[in-house]
């Protein structure tokens, strides 16, 4: 077997396990993200190795869901009878010794994620899955560029607070209007650009692109609407003149094609 050299760049597989977990609190962030806090037992064992792991949340709506999920094998993929609508989202802390995990949720409106968590309270129970794996970027660069909405918050906070004091970041994100900024922490040192939807002038994109890149070796991550990271990632790529091995941009969600920017 293939050593993996842990200053790289790389992948870690792991089991891939449902776990039924109880709500123990839930906390209001800001007036559209609100915390969920479950754990239990069955959270022995979990890892979660990246900063923007993902995990697969069930939301079964009837009792032929209910069943199908009692007996979903994780491991099967797609294609299994009356399963229940599944999203992912990424663990934003978890705790092995008291057996937590937080998951933010941002409040949107319809759909079976922020619907379940506008109406989450303490007993009630939660079916997850994964993560199947762990993108390992390792704490080697002098500079990161984190960009994204509020859905990319809590990957881009447990990268902050990940860092090395003698690192720099700086971080661009995306919110509906000043009471969705976070505080947030890292050893450090970040300068964070928050870019109003409310009464905006400029965007992610046009935001980027007046932006004076951190010098020395940089990584750069980008997530938010598949579309917008696209045009962020060429941004970064053709006009900032970024290494393509150190840009990461994905799509968190995809919006109709009446909302694109």
């Amino acid at each position: 077997m293939t050593e993996v050299d842990p200053t790289t760049i790389h992948r870690v597989n792991h089991e891939i396990k449902r776990r039924r977990l109880q709500v123990l609190r839930v906390v209001e962030l800001t007036p559209r993200m609100r915390r969920i806090t479950v754990g239990g037992p069955e959270l022995a064992g979990f890892v979660s190795l990246g900063t923007d792991d993902h995990v697969k949340l069930f939301f079964p709506q009837d009792a032929a869901q209910h069943a199908a999920l009692e007996h979903f094998d994780p491991s099967a993929g797609k294609g299994q009878a009356a399963m229940p609508p599944m999203r992912d989202y990424t663990p934003r802390r978890y705790d092995l010794d008291t057996l937590e995990l937080d998951l933010d949720f941002v409040l949107h409106g319809d759909g079976p994620a922020a619907t379940w968590a506008a109406q989450a309270k303490p007993g009630q129970y939660l079916d997850i899955g994964g993560p199947r794996g762990s993108m390992i970027v390792p704490d080697v660069f002098d500079s990161y560029l984190l960009v994204g909405d509020e859905t990319a918050l809590p990957a881009i906070a447990r990268r902050l607070e990940g860092l090395a004091p003698n690192r720099r970041a700086l971080v661009v994100v995306e919110v509906e209007n000043g009471a969705e900024q976070q505080v947030l922490q890292s050893p450090a040192q970040v300068h964070v650009i928050w870019v109003l939807r409310e009464g905006r002038q400029d965007n992610l994109v046009t935001t980027v692109r007046q932006l004076e890149v951190p010098a020395g070796k940089l990584y750069a991550w980008v997530a938010t609407e598949s579309k917008v990271s696209r045009r962020i990632r060429k941004v970064l790529l053709e006009e900032k003149g970024l290494d393509p091995d150190y840009v990461k941009a994905v799509g968190y969600w995809k919006a109709d094609d009446s909302d694109e920017e």
